[in-house]
C-alpha cells in the first residue's frame, strides 16, 4: 500500500528527467491525472494520457525537454499526510514571482494557483512545480 500517491507520482517525473526519458509511467487515478494535466496545461510535460497495459490503468506522460535540459527545475510536494498545508485565495503562493506554478486542490477540482486566484478560490497546496 503507498502512503502518499502524489509523491509517488512527482518522484517519477523527477526520476524520468534525471534518466533522460521520453516518458513515464505511474499507475493511475483521478487525482494524478488531474494534476498531468494541470502539468500539461502549464507547459511542463509535452503530454499525458490514460493507458491499460495487461489490465491495469495506468498515466503515460511524455517528459519535455529544451536544448536538453528538463523543463521542470524544481518539483516538491507541500502539503503531505502527515502535514496538510491549506491557504485561503489571498494567501496562495507566487512560486519564484509568479515563474513557476503552485498545483491546489479546491473545491471546484485540480488548478494551478493562478487559475484559482481567478476563480477565487482556496485549497490544498498540492505541489510546487518551476
Amino acid at each position: 500500500m503507498m502512503t502518499d500517491p502524489i509523491a509517488d507520482l512527482l518522484t517519477r517525473i523527477r526520476n524520468g528527467q534525471m534518466a533522460e526519458k521520453v516518458n513515464v509511467r505511474v499507475p493511475a487515478s483521478r487525482l494524478k491525472l488531474a494534476i498531468a494535466k494541470v502539468l500539461q496545461d502549464e507547459g511542463y510535460v509535452e503530454s499525458c494520457r490514460e493507458i491499460t497495459e495487461a489490465g491495469r490503468p495506468l498515466i503515460e506522460i511524455a517528459l519535455k525537454y529544451h536544448d536538453g535540459r528538463p523543463v521542470i527545475e524544481r518539483l516538491d510536494r507541500v502539503s503531505t499526510p502527515g502535514l496538510r498545508r491549506y491557504a485561503g485565495k489571498h494567501r496562495l503562493p507566487r512560486v519564484d514571482g509568479g515563474m513557476g506554478v503552485a498545483i491546489v486542490s479546491t473545491s471546484q477540482g485540480i488548478m494551478s494557483d493562478r487559475a484559482a486566484r481567478k476563480a477565487g478560490l482556496g485549497g490544498e497546496i498540492l505541489c510546487v512545480v518551476s
